[in-house]
């Protein structure tokens, strides 16, 4: 093939400057590569990979949400674990106190003291089931119709409620009235009989309480390795390989020193033509 000798069309300047344009364009991108940390920063990238990024981002931010109202709903149930515990043990201290008036050969003043002190207890009850809440949520004060419902999954079509427990005088769980007291042997043992019962309801509904609390838990553990592998396989899709594009950005930047010096060998080409005319 013979290769023509013209001022006005450059062949071989044409070919090295397209490739010395490509060269540029591979150079640039391997730079916002470095400067980003990623290999694919927006859907001009890779529109595909860009897509499937984005749409597991949504899912993460899903879950971010969602262990935030787990974490909630643990708060929340620990709060009323911690005052049905507390009820408990005032229970059993205000049962002693009763069994202890029930004895037919104590005197009417020690009685009397027992009372006093049974009523005190008893009152502490209505007080903690009162300040057992968490951001304006309360479990045992039979408040919360439908107890708390946390979110379970990113879309928030699943939940986990935790139930409400009505730890107050006079209910279903606690029996004792708020004016329960004694003046006899014979009222003592019927409040000891009561306290009983209450006892038991309560450390049942603590057994509720504590199996949601550790559901939360469960869920709330495994959401957040759920979020991580999500996020280590957005890295996957996204993220650069940095030793690798360093070890390209010098290849490059050899071709690129490359061809602006077969662009100059090229653009001298047409001054041989002056020696025609010497």
């Amino acid at each position: 093939m013979s290769i023509s000798n013209s001022v006005n069309t450059n062949a071989g300047a044409m070919v090295a400057l397209q490739n010395l344009n490509k060269t540029n364009s591979e150079l640039q991108e391997v730079q916002t590569r470095i400067n980003t940390g990623m290999k694919v920063a927006g859907a001009k990238d890779n529109g595909g990979i860009f897509a499937i990024a984005q749409r597991m981002r949504s899912e993460v931010s899903g879950y971010s949400a969602v262990q935030q109202s787990l974490d909630r709903g643990m708060a929340t149930t620990d709060v009323a674990l911690a005052a049905g515990e507390a009820i408990s043990d005032l229970l059993i201290e205000m049962k002693e106190k009763a069994l202890a008036a029930g004895d037919a050969s104590l005197d009417t003043a020690s009685r009397s003291a027992l009372n006093e002190d049974y009523k005190a207890l008893r009152d502490q009850i209505g007080t903690i089931v009162s300040n057992a809440e968490f951001n304006g949520v309360n479990l045992i004060d039979g408040s919360q119709t439908d107890g708390f419902i946390a979110l379970a999954n990113a879309d928030g079509s699943n939940s986990i409620t935790v139930g409400t427990e009505n730890l107050s005088l006079s209910g279903t769980i606690v029996t004792i009235t708020s004016t329960s007291s004694f003046s006899t042997a014979t009222t003592a043992a019927a409040a000891a009989s009561a306290i009983g019962t209450s006892l038991d309801n309560v450390n049942n509904a603590l057994a509720r309480l504590g199996t949601k609390s550790k559901a939360l838990e469960i869920h709330d553990s495994f959401v957040t390795k759920l979020s991580d592998a999500l996020e280590t396989g957005i890295g996957n899709l996204v993220d650069a390989d940095l030793a690798k594009e360093s070890a390209r950005l010098q290849s490059l930047q050899v071709k690129q020193q490359l061809g602006i010096q077969a662009l100059g060998i090229a653009n001298s080409a047409p001054q041989s033509v002056l020696s025609f005319f010497q």
